[in-house]
């Protein structure tokens, strides 16, 4: 990238420059703002701050199946058991589920994920590497500091799990992960081990959590002290350190409460709910029509691919949800969805599939529009029961019995111990973050072999059933892309 330029995702309506530098960005194009502007001020570097926020939402590639963090997270659940392509419609995903994209070096699926992310660890660099010299107050240079730490940790948290091989606990963890990228320049870096990024990651959301302290957040879709301890107790979780994972959860969850059943059924996607941590909430000026997420996943808006391949849960894991759960009414044996939240419907043409979702659900049948959810509440209650499950802690079915209630009114405290509490925490787990980005990463983390056998999926649609753990497939290979543009980078076997 010229180094005169750099790409933010900021709206000329909400730059706040002088007349001769709002002059000067309007002869440019929209995505493109002077470094010298953007870097002057604490006030400007917010307004990168601000870009990627937007950026989890917008469309990359010219592609309406890569509209931002959405569309990742759709990916990691189209390659797991647990989501059910029910048709080919027009097509988009069918390859991911086919395990054909991420194993394919030239494919522009593949090259997404890390083009995103690594796009957004850059204008995060940007904020940090220029923050010392920007002119304004010390307590908005923290947190535009905090936030951009935030990011750059996630961002490479998110493609270590993708591109590297599997963090082992009690290992040295040498294997190749991905390149750190720590400043705005574009100078070829090997790729670091595993244990390095999670070194960098943890570095830096420990500044990150101090930095936001004080922080009071605008909006769910900016990232608070609460969001940077969340995603510790992922990346701890990851890891193996289970005491740091169950503290963190802990501590993230304060504030926040758990959506009632009632909600939960009839206004799930509501990022205004208490349960919602971080998400996004998209504009109706800034709607991506067939690329926002509830384009693909919600079940009434009226796009070819959710009419022609309305989306469904394997059906060992809905018949494993007890009926006095609620979880369970969000998804149709029949697929006819009679009973629907008010206001919402589904038309005559939207295909009837057995098992299919009703979990999100869009605006409406001609806006696409939901929200996004990247953390809820529910999660961390789940990491801290599993964690303090696998340290035996006598609290873990406590923890358990405090979220699960309110998900099903007869849930009982479990008499479960041991490895068994952890499987039915885990089960609780699939139930709870259907369709959320998850899948594929706990499979990975957990060492846990593919196997879409004896469901629902159809066999020339998945075409994939079993994959067995530790295989060579569950790394994505670096895109030959990046290959081609750093001699450095070492390719992943196939």
């Amino acid at each position: 990238m010229h180094n005169k330029l750099l790409i933010l995702f900021i709206t000329l309506v909400s730059v706040v420059f002088s007349s001769c530098e709002k002059d000067y960005l309007e002869q440019l194009p929209t995505e493109d703002v002077s470094v010298e502007a953007a870097a002057s001020s604490t006030r400007n570097l917010s307004l990168v701050i601000d870009g990627i926020h937007r950026s989890l939402y917008i469309r990359y590639q010219s592609s309406q199946g890569r509209s931002g963090i959405g569309a990742l997270m759709l990916q990691n659940e189209a390659l797991g058991e647990d989501y059910v392509m029910t048709a080919n419609a027009n097509n988009w995903f069918i390859n991911t589920y086919k395990w054909r994209d991420h194993t394919n070096a030239t494919d522009n699926d593949l090259l997404f994920p890390y083009r995103t992310y690594y796009r957004i660890i850059r204008n995060a660099n940007f904020v940090i590497n220029n923050a010392e010299q920007a002119v304004g107050p010390e307590e908005e240079r923290r947190q535009i500091v905090g936030q951009a730490l935030t990011y750059r940790a996630w961002a490479h948290f998110q493609l270590v799990q993708l591109f590297g091989i599997r963090y082992s606990q009690g290992i040295t963890n040498s294997q190749l992960g991905v390149p750190i990228r720590l400043t705005v320049d574009s100078e070829p870096l090997a790729r670091a081990s595993v244990e390095a990024v999670y070194a960098q990651i943890n570095q830096d959301l420990d500044a990150a959590i101090i930095a936001l302290e004080e922080f009071d957040r605008p909006l769910k879709s900016h990232l608070d002290q609460s969001i940077a301890q969340g995603i510790k107790a992922r990346v701890a979780l990851v890891q193996g350190n289970y005491a740091l994972a169950a503290q963190f959860a802990e501590t993230a969850r304060e504030g926040y409460t758990l959506m009632s059943a009632d909600d939960y059924f009839n206004n799930f996607s509501d990022l205004s709910s208490d349960e919602w941590m971080w998400g996004s909430t998209i504009q109706e000026d800034q709607t991506d029509f067939f690329g926002n997420y509830g384009a693909f996943i919600s079940r009434n808006y009226s796009s070819s691919n959710i009419r022609g391949n309305p989306k469904a849960i394997n059906s060992l894991l809905y018949d494993a949800i007890p009926d006095t759960d609620v979880r369970k009414l969000l998804f149709d044996p029949t697929g006819e969805h009679e009973s629907l939240p008010p206001g919402i419907t589904i038309s005559s043409r939207h295909r009837r599939k057995p098992y299919t979702s009703q979990k999100f659900l869009s605006v409406g049948t001609g806006d696409s529009r939901m929200d996004v959810p990247y953390m809820r509440v529910s999660e961390m209650y789940l990491i801290e029961a599993e964690a303090k499950a696998r340290l035996n802690n006598p609290t873990a079915a406590e923890v358990l019995q405090e979220y699960a209630v309110v998900r099903d009114p007869s849930y009982t405290l479990s008499t479960n111990t041991g490895a068994d509490l952890v499987d039915e925490i885990l089960l609780q787990r699939r139930w709870e973050l259907w369709g959320e980005g998850f899948r594929f990463y706990d499979l990975k983390r957990l060492n846990l072999p593919l196997n879409r056998n004896g469901a629902n999926h159809i066999t020339n649609l998945a075409v994939i059933f079993d994959v067995p753990a530790g295989d060579s497939r569950w790394q994505f290979l670096i895109p030959q892309d990046a290959l081609n543009a750093n001699p450095l980078l070492e390719p992943n076997p196939f």
